[in-house]
């Protein structure tokens, strides 16, 4: 980890068994003396400022990072030099998977708000992924997880319009703030139109061009990063329309 990543190293002692965010990230299913064990493998939190990376393109990969506050954005540099945004991560989810395959990062994790993730160094993950099936089960079935959200953006990218695209993403992250106990009409954007844009491969003006359209239309209430989703399924019929 290079320093200038400025990311602040806390020894901390997590207590997984006790964490609000297990039945989202790790330890689902795992019985109480299997948790002290993870609990021992989880033994620091790091703070990343918002705007600092905690994982840069080409690093070693040691780690996985559940993000336990805060939000998260990946992205690659593409052949112009633009960052692409890959990505999207919030509390309970992970972040370092795309390091596995071949030993390197191969994005950037950049924090969009102040943040604190937990750290679980891979290699003794993995040991006790091979002790507990259960765990094991659990670390597959995030893979997967991933594995399908990214199916899920190529549908995104590839067959639909600007207005689907958008309304799409607004309410998969609904849905992903409502599973962590948040409002499901009402959220704080914490990523920029242009980020928003560079996921959906939309430039910034078609995206704020849209979000006005559909307060216009009585879809969503906008103010600035505040949204107020006024008329949910009014935003699937639009979704629908490209799936069905």
């Amino acid at each position: 980890m290079n320093a200038n990543h400025a990311i602040k190293i806390e020894p901390f002692k997590v207590a997984c068994s006790s964490c609000n965010l297990r039945e989202l990230c790790l330890p689902v299913g795992l019985s109480k003396g299997d948790l002290d064990q993870l609990d021992a493998l989880v033994a620091t939190r790091r703070n990343v400022e918002r705007g600092d990376t905690l994982f840069r393109t080409g690093d070693s990969f040691q780690s996985l990072y559940a993000v336990r506050t805060g939000f998260f954005k990946t992205c690659v540099s593409s052949e112009d030099g633009r960052d692409q945004v890959t990505g999207f991560q919030m509390a309970g989810e992970l972040l370092g998977l795309d390091g596995i395959s071949n030993d390197r990062h191969s994005c950037d994790a950049v924090a969009l708000e102040d943040s604190q993730v937990c750290v679980i160094p891979y290699s003794q993950l993995e040991e006790l992924s091979r002790e507990f099936t259960d765990l094991q089960h659990q670390f597959h079935k995030i893979m997967s997880r991933e594995i399908v959200r990214d199916h899920g953006v190529m549908l995104l990218l590839g067959s639909m319009r600007a207005e689907e695209r958008l309304a799409a993403f607004l309410l998969n992250l609904t849905q992903r703030l409502q599973a962590r106990g948040f409002s499901a009409s009402a959220l704080v954007l914490r990523m920029t139109r242009e980020e928003i844009g560079s996921y959906l491969g939309l430039k910034l003006e078609t995206v704020s061009r849209t979000f006005s359209k559909f307060q216009e239309d009585g879809l969503l209430e906008v103010k600035q990063r505040q949204i107020r989703i006024m008329d949910q399924p009014g935003l699937q019929k639009l979704v629908n329309s490209t799936t069905c």
